[in-house]
């Protein structure tokens, strides 16, 4: 098969980005992850699969329309007074009361595309590219949780001489990071703590991976410019000691950069269009705090 024909599954294209990569870029979010951050501010893109999504404020209320309902084959979907209510476990994921839904109340994340595809979108804005040195950046979700996929845009834009980035966590074996590092301009690699158990605590999985790769990935690409990052969270990584710990190890290296992100809410909303709950909902970083911070990087 062709790299151009190979299939993915992309639940957000993102244009006009200035602050994942150089110059103006176009994000391609993909779906998957191995990782459940409490903060995660994307939750649509854990699963791999796609996922359907109720947004009440959009929805015409039954009364109006009610058309999800008719067509539910399970019947996950009843009306209490004018409320739609979904029975999420009887739920799956056919997508027919997104296709009758007239408002968008009813939405699904996640499509299935081919390179093809996506490159087109990114190629809309070659001219942006040209005049600011910007490009594509792979994002999630992880980018890696589709290898396949991601090495095969990769390769393609390439060919179409497409600059290129990624965003990784970094947790996943060494020869597929290896493979897409080695096609890539640019690397967007989170470390997020340095303590393994608190890592684990916090998002699932140790970082002990995540810390090998990355060595691996600045001996085995010195010139690939590597740009680290740590989305700084209340209660989990907002101390001095967990960035002068991360600032350490990521010493010494001259093709990495550092950059420390803000704590922020705003994918709050999307848990409630999945049914999920929000695990910090009540959580803040003052801005002071984060300025503090700052000053060690």
């Amino acid at each position: 098969m062709l790299d151009k024909d190979v299939t993915g599954i992309v639940f957000n294209v993102q244009k006009f980005s200035v602050h994942d990569g150089h110059g103006i870029r176009t994000l391609i979010f993909l779906k998957g992850c191995p990782l459940r951050c409490r903060w995660c501010c994307n939750p649509e893109s854990q699963l791999l699969d796609p996922e359907r999504a109720f947004n009440p404020t959009r929805c015409l209320t039954a009364s109006v329309c009610g058309r999800c309902v008719d067509v539910c084959p399970t019947k996950a979907i009843t009306v209490v007074g004018d409320l739609l209510i979904i029975d999420r476990e009887r739920c799956t994921d056919c997508f027919a009361c997104v296709d009758a839904c007239p408002s968008g109340a009813q939405t699904m994340y996640g499509e299935r595309q081919t390179v093809d595809q996506v490159l087109r979108r990114v190629e809309e804005d070659s001219l942006f590219y040209a005049r600011s040195g910007g490009g594509l950046t792979l994002s999630g979700g992880e980018a890696m949780a589709q290898p396949q996929f991601v090495t095969a845009l990769l390769r393609e834009a390439r060919k179409r001489h497409i600059n290129t980035a990624m965003e990784t966590c970094g947790h996943y074996s060494w020869d597929v990071l290896q493979e897409a590092c080695g096609l890539l301009d640019n690397l967007i690699y989170d470390i997020k703590c340095m303590d393994s158990v608190r890592h684990k605590e916090f998002t699932g999985v140790g970082n002990d991976l995540i810390l090998s790769n990355f060595n691996k990935v600045c001996e085995t690409f010195p010139t690939l410019p590597i740009k680290a990052r740590t989305p700084v969270i209340p209660g989990f990584n907002d101390s001095a000691e967990d960035i002068v710990a991360i600032r350490r190890f990521i010493a010494q290296r001259p093709n990495v950069t550092y950059e420390l992100l803000p704590f922020h809410r705003m994918g709050q909303p999307k848990y409630e269009y999945l049914g999920r709950s929000y695990s910090y909902a009540d959580a803040s970083l003052q801005e002071a705090s984060f300025k503090q911070l700052q000053t060690l990087v």
